[in-house]
């Protein structure tokens, strides 16, 4: 399909709560949240709102999207797809299991919605979960919640004259991630494997790690050309150039950070020795501060 030239929207809010230490807010959305929509292709929207960037496909064969954000934002994020199109959502595919991207699962299933996700999303949604990263205890979703269509490995949906690719990419943001390339359009979905706004979050307490979050994005490079719109778990929409810079910058720590590990440094030894010191000034604003990303990834080598 043609693609639609469009002024970039501001990136999309990722809140936090503070309570003792800071903790994904899974809660307690905001009432003046908007919904942002951006046409991307003649099919192929972003909404930008609270929580992980949504994708829309609309067009013959009705309505589907990538991740739902917040449960109490299902109202509005509804209200712009109707802005769009008066078609159901028939099927909400989810990039991984956090609440910033599933929070809405309940209520679009209610609506007749099926939700589909890797293997993990279902065990870990369907089972209490511990986020260590955050002393949190996040109880088992409803059923309705729970992704009803699993794969393994990779699926496609062929719906709206394209075929969606959803591949699993392992142990990366967290071990049921998964990319979303709609070929046709030439959109790729990066999921929380890319954060563009700063240092990503490696889930470790979730299957994640440094290695596979870079293979995730080594992975997103090899779908992609100079052509595809990527859009991120978190942020502004970015082009291949930009995440092939983002993956040479965790490379490069991740590399500094293995030497100092080998070295036998501690990991406040290595924390202290600043191996992120270079990019902290562009990605170490955001909600991942440099001493979290460098022991995220020492914790994880």
């Amino acid at each position: 399909m043609k693609k639609i030239t469009t002024t970039a929207l501001a990136s999309s809010l990722l809140v936090w709560a503070i309570t003792g230490t800071q903790v994904f807010a899974h809660a307690g959305q905001k009432k003046e949240v908007q919904i942002k929509t951006q046409q991307l292709t003649e099919g192929i929207y972003v909404l930008f709102g609270q929580g992980g960037n949504i994708g829309l496909s609309v067009g013959e064969d009705g309505a589907y999207i990538i991740d739902d954000q917040f449960a109490p934002l299902t109202e509005k994020i509804d209200a712009a797809i109707d802005a769009i199109t008066k078609e159901p959502v028939k099927y909400v595919i989810n990039t991984h299991w956090h609440g910033d991207h599933t929070g809405g699962n309940e209520n679009f299933g209610k609506q007749g919605s099926t939700i589909v996700a890797h293997d993990n999303v279902y065990k870990r949604m369907s089972t209490r979960q511990e986020m260590k990263a955050f002393n949190r205890i996040v109880e088992a979703a409803p059923k309705m919640a729970q992704p009803q269509v699993t794969y393994q490995k990779e699926m496609s949906l062929k719906l709206n004259n394209d075929k969606m690719r959803i591949i699993h990419v392992a142990n990366a943001h967290t071990d049921g991630d998964s990319l979303v390339f709609f070929e046709q359009d030439n959109v790729l979905h990066m999921g929380d494997c890319y954060f563009n706004i700063g240092y990503p979050f490696i889930d470790i307490g979730s299957g994640g790690s440094i290695s596979g979050y870079i293979s995730a994005l080594e992975k997103g490079l090899m779908l992609a050309n100079e052509e595809t719109q990527i859009i991120p778990g978190h942020g502004p929409m970015a082009t291949k150039q930009q995440m092939s810079a983002y993956v040479a910058m965790l490379k490069d720590i991740r590399n500094q950070v293995a030497e100092l590990k080998a070295e036998g440094k501690s990991l406040e030894e290595v924390v202290a020795a600043k191996p992120s010191a270079k990019y902290d000034e562009k990605n170490g604003k955001a909600f991942i501060k440099p001493a979290q990303i460098v022991t995220a990834i020492y914790k994880s080598l």
